[in-house]
Parts: C-alpha cells; structure tokens; sequence
C-alpha cells in the first residue's frame, strides 16, 4: 500500500477547493502547482510527474476519511488540477487517459488495469516488463501495454500476492494468488525467471458464465446438459479432465449450480477461484510455508479436516497429489456427489493420471487395488478439450461401470467428433450420441429424475 493510499484512511479534515469544491480541496495547499514548462515531456514522463506529486506532496492532514469511489473521486479531482497545471495542451483525450492511469497507478494494478477491464480478455500473459500477451476470443495476440521497468512490474506484482496473504520475493520466487474480481495469478521472478518477473492471468470475471452461455458458445448441446444436470442431482461422483486453459474451473463452477441450495459444500482450493452460487459453502484454502520453510497447509491437509466438517459434498478446484487417494476415500464414504479436476487428455488418461497420483500418497498399493478405489469411487469424467483455432469443447462424457479382471470398464455416452479445420483454422465437427444407455440410469429414477426414453439414442446432436 502507498503512503498515499495510507494516509488517505483515517484521517479528518474538508476545505473547498478554489475551482472544484472537492473536500480534498484545502489538501492542495501542500501541492506545488508550478511547473508548467513541462508541456515539451512524454506521457510516461508526465505520468510519473504527476504520481509522485500527488503521492509525495498531497497534504495527509487535509485529506478526508473517504472509501472506494467517493475516495477515487475526490483524489481525481486532485490529479486532474495537476494535469491542467502541468501540461495545459493536452488534449481531451490524453488527458483523460493521463488521469485514468494516473489513478490505476495509485489504486488498482497500474497498466494491467486496462486488459483487466475489458471482457473480451480470457488470459493475460506477461514476459517481463515490456511483453505482454493476451488471449482474445482463443487466439493469441501481442499488445502494446509496457511496465516502465522490471521494478515497476515488482511493485504491481507485490501489490496483488499481499492482498490475500501471499508473499514473492528471492527465498520464494514463485506464488499463485487471486485477484479481486477472481481471476487466477501465477508469478515467476528473478532469478527463476532470466528475462524479468513473469506473469500469468486466467481471467474468470465477477460474474460466472451460466449454462445458457456455455450453451451459446456451443460447449456441450442441451441433451448433454441434461445428462451432467441430472448426474449432479443424483449425487454421482464427478471428475472434470482436461488440458490447461480448456475451460475445466469454469464448467466446475457452471454444474456446480445444479447443487441443491439446502446441501453443505465445502471447497478446497491452492488459490480460491471457484464461485459456487449456494448460500451453504464453505471454501478452504491452502497455505504456502512461511520464511521460515514452516505452517504450509496443503490440500490433503484440508481434505482430511473437511471430513470432519459434516460435508455433503466435497469440490476440489484441482486434484494435482496425494490428496486424490483422500478424495476418493471420501467419494467412497458417504460423501456422494462430489467433484474434482484434474489435467489429462482422455478419459483414460484420466484414471492412470489418478493412479500417479495415488502413488505420490506413499502408500504401496498394487495397481489392482488402486483400479477399484478409482472405479468404485468415480462415476463419471467429463472430458474438455480447447481444440485448435481456440473452440472449448466437452468432446467426452464416460461413464466408468466398474472393475473387469485388472482393467477399469469404461464406456463413452456422448462424444465431439471433430471433422476437420476451417479456413480460419478453427476446428469444427459434431456432437454425437453413441447409442449407449449409461448403467447409471437406474440411480438417476432412484433419486426421481426421469431423462427421456430417447436421450441416449445413437444419433448426431448438433454439428458446429
């Protein structure tokens, strides 16, 4: 936090000022106004002028007890008297740009405050100080936003991790954290990182994509909705595989709102980005260690402290260790209906990715004996894939029937059969019903959900 940003908290006093009325007004007296030979500096230049003398020399005993836009209000008012003192030929538009970044610098996270703000963005991606790259609608683009220097980037990087508790310096290089509207942080810095601070943004947004929009972006079809829809009221054990960035956080959160309100969720996290609809959640977050190497809480720490927070069911944002032995013990105790993710490119995939992972738990199981944790615990995986061109697909939904000999039995119901790749090359196919009646089927009427009789009829659903 900035001195400036400090004293602005706490502090009482009101003036008016001579051309703006603003409360901060009498605060200007500790201003220098003077300086209007600075009409022939850049932009940064004039941009850091202004900062540090807004920052520096802004009277705090003057300055009123205000909070969040009342506060960004009255300080704009300031920095826009510095504008017109120190450079009155700016146009109305360098201005007000001016005064934008001005205030991003002093309250928000300086120049990523404009990629943060547009929506389009799915990803933002920096490579030190004067590289940043952003996703835009799945294609991949350069933009013309710079730090000043790497220090400049360090100190926006600062400000993020201490929000939520987190630290980055040289004896932990590395830190994930969230940002205020959700989004995923990831930072990598020297000397791990050889060319400047390294970022990375996956942007979720204040407000969660619903089913509807996974819809019209055409993720799934409805018939597939359906079945997801009724496997989550039934209370089937659900894992989401997939690769990075394909979508698998954002369909957590979007079945997770089929839940029933009245049910306890618990959440567990590395960096709390889920954002369940249901009025009874509780969200768990791990700790990393502290200077001293020491207090870590790890993800299977908490999992197996959910266990005893009387769950009804238990959301991991991503299995990625031992904690997937203590999920699936969960899944198989009487905690139904719950869900994970984890990385992985098929389903199959999916189940020898958990049998990797139960073996980091250090427990010498035979594979036999991990195959029927993994079968008897798992119902269904969901499989999402980004494909080229950018398009996130579900391109599978399987169900996993059981143990046959050593082998996990597992059948494909609904699948994405991509066709080929336009001239824009983006991948197109079809969503397809493989004509299998899932087994599970009895357990969705158990529970009252009737799906209709022609639902699993082998039959294409929609091509795109």
């Amino acid at each position: 936090m900035s001195r400036l940003q400090r004293g602005l908290t706490g502090l009482s006093g009101a003036g008016a000022s001579g051309t703006g009325h603003s409360r901060l007004g009498g605060s200007l007296a500790g201003v220098s106004l003077s300086g209007g030979g600075n009409n022939g500096k850049s932009f940064e230049d004039l941009k850091r002028l202004i900062h540090s003398k807004l920052v520096e020399k802004l009277d705090l005993s003057r300055v009123s007890d205000l909070e969040g836009e009342t506060l960004r209000r009255e300080i704009r008012l300031v920095v826009e008297r510095l504008c017109d003192t120190e450079n009155p030929l700016l146009n109305r538009m360098e201005r007000e740009r001016l005064i934008d970044e001005v205030l991003d610098e002093t309250f928000g996270f300086g120049p990523l405050e404009v990629l943060l703000k547009d929506p389009t963005i799915s990803d933002i991606m920096i490579n030190g100080p004067y590289k940043i790259f952003v996703e835009r609608r799945g294609k991949m683009e350069k933009t013309d936003v710079k730090f000043r220097d790497n220090e400049h980037l360090m100190q926006i990087i600062d400000r993020i991790v201490s929000k939520v508790g987190r630290r980055v310096d040289e004896t932990s290089p590395m830190v994930d954290a969230r940002l205020p509207d959700g989004s995923r942080f990831n930072a990598i810095i020297p000397p791990l990182a050889l060319d400047g601070s390294t970022v990375s943004i996956r942007r979720f947004g204040s407000n969660p994509l619903k089913l509807e929009d996974l819809l019209n972006y055409k993720a799934f079809t409805p018939e597939m909705a359906m079945l997801m829809e009724a496997c989550i009221k039934a209370r089937l054990n659900i894992i989401i595989s997939g690769g990075t960035g394909c979508g698998k956080t954002t369909l957590l959160n979007t079945l997770s709102s089929f839940i029933p309100g009245e049910e306890r969720v618990i959440t567990i996290e590395d960096a709390a980005e889920l954002q369940l609809q249901q009025e009874h959640v509780v969200r768990l977050e791990t700790r990393p260690p502290n200077i001293e190497g020491k207090g870590a809480i790890t993800c299977r720490d908490l999992v197996r402290n959910a266990l005893r927070m009387r769950p009804e069911r238990i959301i991991i944002g991503e299995c990625r260790g031992a904690e997937s032995l203590d999920m699936l013990q969960a899944m198989n105790t009487g905690h139904a209906g719950s869900m994970t993710t984890l990385h992985a490119n098929t389903p199959r995939d999916a189940q020898a990715r958990l049998e990797t992972m139960i073996m980091m738990a250090g427990l010498e199981l035979p594979i036999k004996a991990m195959r029927q944790q993994i079968s008897s615990a798992v119902d269904v995986i969901i499989q999402a894939n980004r494909l080229q061109g950018g398009p996130r697909k579900v391109t599978s939904i399987t169900e996993v029937m059981g143990m046959e000999q050593d082998m996990i039995i597992m059948q494909e119901i609904f699948r994405f059969k991509q066709l080929g790749i336009d001239q824009n090359g983006r991948a197109y196919g079809q969503f397809e019903a493989t004509g299998v009646r899932p087994s599970f089927v009895n357990r969705l009427e158990a529970a009252g959900i009737k799906l209709p009789s022609n639902l699993f009829q082998e039959r294409v659903l929609a091509r795109d």
